[in-house]
C-alpha cells in the first residue's frame, strides 16, 4: 500500500517517522523542503502537491496546525479522490469542519476518517501514541492495521467528528493539569520547599497526571521545550470553549485559561512553548522554578508495542 502524508511538523514528523520505520511505502509533501528531504534521505519518496499524493497513493494523511490548512489540502486533493482512496486527518482540528470535509471527500467515493493523536511527541515518535477514529466502522476496519502502527491504543468513537470532538476535549484537559501545575511549583518554591522533592510528591500522589510527569520536568529543567506552541494551546482550548457554547454549558473555567494563554501570548509571542506559561507567575514572584537533575527532552522510555484496539465497557 502506497501511504502520503501531508504534514511533517513536530507531530507529523514522528508520525510518519513511525511508517517509514515499519516498511511502509510512504510518500511525503510539507511546504518545508528540508523536512522533505530528510524523509527522502531514510526512504521516503517526495509528493509534488497534496494532490499527486492522492493520485498515486492509496490513503493520504494530514497532520496539519490549523483548520484553514487542512481545508486548502483537502480542496487540493479533492479532485484525484477516487472510489477506494482514503483520506486521514490526524490535525487537532474542529469536529464541524472535518465532517464537512470528510463529506466532499466520500461524495467523491473515497472514505474518511478523523483520527487526531493524544501523548505527546515522545510517544509519537515511538509509535506508542493513542489515536482516536470517528469514522463508520466499516472503514474503521480497513484502517486499523494502519493506525496500530502509527499508534499503540487505538479508539473507534463514532461517525466523522467525534475524535476530534474528545480530542480538543483532552487537550482542553492537559491544559489545565498545566496551568495548575505552574501554580503549585510556584506556590511551593515560595513556601521554601525543594523542588525535586515537590515534583516526586506530586507524582506518588493522587495529584499526578500525565502533564505532570511529562511538562513538569521540562519546566523544571528550564528548557520549557514540550514541542507545542501557545497558539496551539489557545486554538485547542478555543475549540473546546466553542463547543461548550454551542451546547449551552456555562463552563467557568474554560474562559478564564482562554484569557491567561491570550496574555502569555501577547507577553512571550505565538510560538513561545506552552510551557513557558509560568513565566506569568515567575515573573511577579521573583522565583525561578528550575533544579538539577532533570531532561532536557522527553523520550519515550517504553519500548515500541503492537497496537491495538480499545473496546469500550458496554
Amino acid at each position: 500500500m502506497k501511504i502520503g502524508f501531508v504534514g511533517l511538523g513536530n507531530v507529523g514528523a514522528k508520525l510518519a517517522g513511525s511508517l517509514l520505520r515499519n516498511g511502509h511505502d510512504l510518500h511525503v509533501h510539507d511546504l518545508n523542503a528540508d523536512f522533505v528531504s530528510d524523509f527522502v534521505n531514510r526512504g521516503a519518496k517526495a509528493g509534488k502537491s497534496p494532490a499527486d499524493l492522492m493520485r498515486v497513493c492509496e490513503v493520504v494523511i494530514t497532520c496539519l496546525p490549523s483548520p484553514q490548512a487542512c481545508e486548502l489540502v483537502v480542496k487540493a486533493m479533492l479532485p484525484e479522490v477516487t472510489a477506494g482512496k482514503i483520506w486521514l486527518e490526524m490535525s487537532t482540528t474542529d469536529a464541524n469542519e472535518v465532517a464537512r470535509l470528510a463529506d466532499a471527500v466520500i461524495a467523491k467515493g473515497g472514505a474518511a476518517v478523523d483520527c487526531p493523536v493524544s501523548g505527546g511527541c515522545h510517544r509519537a515518535a515511538t509509535g506508542n501514541i493513542s489515536i482516536f477514529a470517528g469514522c463508520e466502522r466499516a472503514t474503521f476496519e480497513r484502517v486499523l492495521p494502519l493506525l496500530t502502527t502509527l499508534g499503540r491504543r487505538v479508539l473507534h468513537t463514532g461517525p466523522v467528528g467525534s475524535a476530534s470532538t474528545l480530542k480538543v476535549m483532552t487537550n482542553y484537559l492537559a491544559t489545565a493539569n498545566l496551568l495548575t501545575v505552574c501554580e503549585a511549583l510556584v506556590t511551593m518554591k515560595a513556601a521554601g520547599l525543594d523542588l525535586a522533592t515537590t515534583y516526586e510528591a506530586i507524582k506518588i500522589s493522587s495529584g499526578t497526571s500525565f502533564v505532570h510527569e511529562t511538562e513538569s520536568q521540562m519546566i523544571l529543567n528550564g528548557c520549557r521545550d514540550i514541542n507545542f506552541t501557545m497558539d496551539l494551546v489557545k486554538k485547542d482550548i478555543g475549540l473546546f470553549q466553542q463547543i461548550a457554547e454551542d451546547n449551552g454549558v456555562p463552563l467557568e473555567i474554560s474562559p478564564l485559561m482562554v484569557a491567561i494563554f491570550e496574555d502569555g501570548i501577547k507577553r512571550y509571542g505565538p510560538r513561545a512553548q506552552s510551557d513557558d506559561i509560568i513565566r506569568r507567575l515567575e515573573e511577579p514572584t521573583g522565583l525561578d522554578i528550575t533544579a538539577p537533575g532533570f531532561p532536557s527532552e522527553m523520550i519515550d522510555d517504553e519500548p515500541e508495542e503492537a497496537g491495538y484496539e480499545v473496546v469500550p465497557p458496554r
